[in-house]
């Protein structure tokens, strides 16, 4: 005769011996959802993302980037549009990186105050106004033709006090056109205080830096070089971090805090967990992540095969930056999540806010 489940778990908990029985079962606070809602430790808001975007001069439609499905370069018009749709369903901030049809030495559309971005810029402000953070991130990779993020001397290599008198002139340009806050990736020596000075100088105190604190020569760049057009020659290993070393990012923020940043970030973010968990857990400011371009085509290629729950996976990434102590997460999907909590999550969701 076939026993039933009640009476064959019954035959096994009679075998269990009596000093067996846990005393302490955390399973009770796993019995239900409202049960598991009550004591969640870790949610996530729409406000603890950043979208980052992309605006591409010289199109009259955007253009789909092959390597980021979904994510595209925008003409001005579209990024107003998608930026007004991200506010609305109250994504913290955005992050603007500009695609220009001319590059130079120099990256001189960067600080061009009549350029294309910081053109978008103004218009994201004066559209937009303050119902999201505007940042923009201040580099000049996109902008020059050998795709390096600084100046380059006779040998080719980024000269870095040279660099620094370019991100001034580029931070001051974007503090005209209206950002709230400014994100300089270069990862130059000096480069805060070199930024924070420039912007006092001229009055926009008020302007605040999201440093690019731990950035490290990454190989999940990839897609991104794709989504600005890069020109790169050769890499970034001399002033990006290497990625064997985690305690050198303390020091990174330490400079960058003692010279006047508001707010630092690790960068990528899930092969950096570690890093983000060391430097959360001493930071007096605010911390976030990147969640970069190589993450995000990998999910999205991994669901396009079938292989994962493609929603789930994106939530339970973010939340895994979120446990190891971002405030905040700069993600490509910023404003599809923040979409997913504004209408109530699926059931399969749920447990993510």
């Amino acid at each position: 005769m076939t026993s039933t489940p009640d009476q064959r778990v019954a035959d096994y908990r009679a075998q269990l011996p009596s000093h067996l029985t846990p005393s302490r079962r955390p399973r009770r606070l796993r019995t239900t959802e409202a049960m598991r809602s009550l004591v969640r430790e870790t949610t996530l808001r729409p406000a603890d993302l950043v979208l980052p975007m992309f605006v591409r001069e010289g199109i009259d439609a955007p253009v789909p980037i092959t390597s980021m499905p979904g994510v595209v370069q925008h003409t001005e018009d579209s990024l107003l549009e998608a930026a007004r749709k991200a506010a609305d369903r109250g994504v913290g901030g955005l992050i603007l990186f500009g695609v220009p049809a001319t590059k130079d030495a120099v990256g001189s559309a960067a600080s061009d105050p009549d350029s294309f971005v910081n053109r978008a810029i103004k218009r994201l402000r004066a559209e937009i106004g303050d119902d999201l953070v505007i940042m923009a991130d201040l580099c000049l990779d996109e902008f020059t033709d050998h795709g390096h993020c600084g100046v380059l001397d006779s040998r080719g290599t980024v000269d870095n006090d040279a660099t620094l008198v370019r991100y001034r002139e580029i931070a001051i340009a974007q503090a005209r056109a209206g950002v709230h806050m400014i994100g300089p990736s270069g990862m130059m020596d000096g480069q805060i205080a070199a930024i924070r000075d420039a912007l006092d100088a001229e009055g926009f105190e008020d302007v605040s830096i999201f440093a690019y604190s731990a950035k490290y020569a990454s190989a999940f760049y990839g897609p991104f070089r794709e989504a600005v057009d890069s020109s790169l020659e050769g890499d970034r290993r001399t002033y990006q971090q290497d990625p064997a070393n985690g305690r050198e990012a303390r020091q990174e923020v330490e400079l960058d805090l003692d010279e006047g940043a508001d707010l630092v970030m690790v960068k990528p973010g899930m092969p950096y967990l570690d890093v983000l968990r060391d430097v959360a857990e001493s930071s007096p400011v605010p911390v976030g992540t990147y969640q970069i371009s190589g993450e995000y085509a990998m999910i999205e290629a991994a669901a396009a095969n079938g292989w994962i729950d493609r929603d789930r996976a994106i939530m339970e990434s973010l939340l895994g930056f979120k446990r190891a102590g971002a405030s905040m997460i700069l993600t490509y999907w910023s404003s599809e999540v923040a979409g997913w909590i504004q209408d109530g999550l699926p059931e399969h969701l749920r447990p993510f806010v």
